[in-house]
């Protein structure tokens, strides 16, 4: 395919999309109780501007629909009837007693070399590269425990619009227009699937009062994009906590901010309001990542990845009403031989209940 093309498909793709979140209020909830009813939208956004930089993993965002609790997956009339036998096949996806919510995403994220100001290609750091993509969510949970599977599908290279997207923004905020995109990655169709599993572990702390919880989790990624295992806890104290499974990021796993019981303080009418801090880590174990190792299929810019990356986190968040405000502070260890700093940048997480 042309590079034309490919930036024809993924316009029509995000179209798609966009169209499917302007019918979501239209699904059914006939069977859903008062407490049961809430559906809930996230905008993630990501950017080490926080830290005062522009390099690396330097923009992201991400928009996010989580449908209202449902009896069973195919209650949602427009999942695709092909696709019920796979979805109910999945493993722990029909256990008794358990949640189930299904979620839509779409995102776009942004990698550049350190130095942006230079148009020949810099062999000894990471390769421009662009990532739009979009994902379909499952989620079952409980009070105590959340699985999250995901598969998502996009676009690598110029047909991610990555390098629109950051000209564009560096135009309206007058900085250096980054003069490297000549030399990213090329285009590659992406997909990856994905698990984790949330749970709460410890809670000490009534309703209504201070408390202090942890929340770890577990999973791995396998896709031409990505592969990787992770592990990783978060701890948190505050005031009148939330009934969910901690923040996310914008990596597997987005969508945990949803109420997981109607002791959640967005779901009652008094005392919903909240204040918490939270230190969230996470290690991986990384055996592909297509933004250091390159293309696939193709000859491209590639550097040397390290097997093993960590993230640690710490940040506060507030509550209010059907409204939940996070900000997270993100250190991330090097990913690539090469490398002469490790990263930083800010993560901030709008979650919205209706």
């Amino acid at each position: 395919m042309k590079i034309y093309q490919y930036r024809l498909l993924t316009k029509i793709i995000l179209r798609i999309l966009i169209v499917s979140f302007t019918f979501i209020p239209s699904f059914s909830t006939a069977q859903i109780n008062q407490t049961e009813k809430y559906q809930t939208f996230f905008i993630y956004y990501e950017n080490d501007a926080f830290n005062g930089t522009d390099r690396h993993y330097t923009n992201a965002f991400r928009i996010t629909w989580l449908s209202h609790d449902l009896t069973e997956f195919d209650e949602d009339t427009r999942l695709p009837r092909w696709g019920l036998p796979l979805i109910r096949n999945l493993p722990l996806i029909n256990r008794p007693g358990f949640q189930r919510n299904i979620g839509l995403s779409i995102g776009q994220n942004i990698y550049t070399p350190e130095d942006i100001s230079k148009r020949d290609l810099l062999k000894e750091d990471r390769p421009y590269a662009g990532w739009s993509y979009l994902s379909l969510t499952f989620h079952i949970k409980n009070t105590t425990q959340l699985d999250v599977f995901e598969v998502t599908l996009g676009m690598v290279g110029p047909s991610s619009l990555a390098e629109d997207t950051q000209r564009t923004v560096h135009k309206w905020l007058r900085n250096a227009d980054p003069k490297g995109w000549d030399n990213q990655l090329r285009n590659e169709p992406g997909l990856m699937i994905g698990w984790q599993r949330n749970w709460r572990l410890f809670r000490l702390g009534e309703r209504d009062a201070w408390a202090f919880e942890l929340i770890p989790h577990l999973g791995g990624v396998l896709g031409n994009v990505a592969i990787y295992a992770n592990v990783g806890n978060e701890i948190r104290f505050g005031y009148n906590l939330p009934f969910d499974f901690g923040t996310s990021f914008i990596r597997l796993g987005s969508g945990i901010e949803a109420p997981a019981s109607p002791t959640d303080p967005r779901l009652r009418r008094q005392k919903n309001f909240g204040f918490h801090l939270f230190a969230d880590v996470e290690g991986r174990a990384v055996a592909r990542n297509i933004f250091l190792d390159g293309n696939t299929w193709k000859t491209s810019h590639r550097v040397d990845r390290k097997r093993l990356v960590a993230d640690m986190a710490a940040g506060f968040a507030i509550i209010y009403k059907q409204l939940k405000l996070s900000y997270a502070h993100v250190y991330r260890t090097k990913e690539f031989d090469g490398q002469k700093r490790e990263q930083a940048f800010g993560s901030v997480t709008f979650a919205i209940n209706f």
